[in-house]
C-alpha cells in the first residue's frame, strides 16, 4: 500500500472533499445513513487494514477512563500505574499514549490488545457513522492518515452521483 500516493492525492482533494461534505450536511439524502454503511463496507472489501497501520504508527486514540480501567485490568496494572506509565494529558485534556507508534501494535500490524482495545481505535476511520456530516473536519483530517477514509470520501461522492 503506498501511503505516500494516498496522503498525496487526500492533501490535494481537501478543498474538494470539504466541499462535498458541507452540501451533505446542508442537504443530507433521505438515505445517507444506509449509503455511508454501504460505501463503508464496500471499502473494508478492498483495503485491508494490517496492510497499513497507519493510524497506529502516527496518531494516539483518546483514552476513555472505561478503556483504561479494562487496559489496566487486562495488563494486571494498577490504573494510576497504566496512566503513568503510558498516557499523559494533551492540550484538550483527552488522555492519550505518551508515545507513536502505539506500544500495542505488533510488529506485523496487527494490535496485541485488539478484543480489549481503546473505543476510538475500534471506531476509526469513523466511516461507518450514522449522520456522517456531523464529522466532516474529522474525516477530512482521517483522510490523510487513512487510505480507507480517503477511498470512502471518493466512493461516497460517485455512489451519490449515482442516485
Amino acid at each position: 500500500m503506498n501511503l505516500d500516493f494516498y496522503k498525496t492525492q487526500a492533501l490535494q482533494k481537501q478543498k474538494e472533499h470539504k466541499k462535498f461534505l458541507d452540501g451533505l450536511k446542508k442537504k443530507p439524502p433521505k438515505n445517507l445513513d444506509y449509503i455511508v454503511q454501504e460505501t463503508h463496507d464496500e471499502v473494508f472489501e478492498k483495503i485491508d487494514c494490517l496492510q497499513c497501520a497507519n493510524c497506529c504508527k502516527t496518531t494516539g486514540p483518546l483514552f476513555t477512563p472505561k478503556d483504561v480501567e479494562r487496559i489496566a485490568k487486562h495488563l494486571k496494572m494498577k490504573v494510576a500505574d497504566f496512566e503513568d506509565k503510558f498516557l499523559r494529558t494533551d492540550e484538550d485534556q483527552d488522555q492519550v499514549l505518551q508515545n507513536l507508534p502505539c506500544l500495542f501494535l505488533n510488529d506485523d500490524n496487527t494490535c496485541s490488545i485488539y478484543d480489549i482495545r481503546p473505543k476510538a481505535c475500534r471506531e476509526f476511520p469513523h466511516t461507518d457513522r450514522k449522520k456522517i456530516y456531523q464529522i466532516n473536519n474529522l474525516t477530512i483530517q482521517n483522510t490523510v492518515i487513512c487510505p480507507a477514509a480517503f477511498e470512502f470520501v471518493e466512493r461516497i461522492q460517485k455512489n451519490l452521483e449515482k442516485k
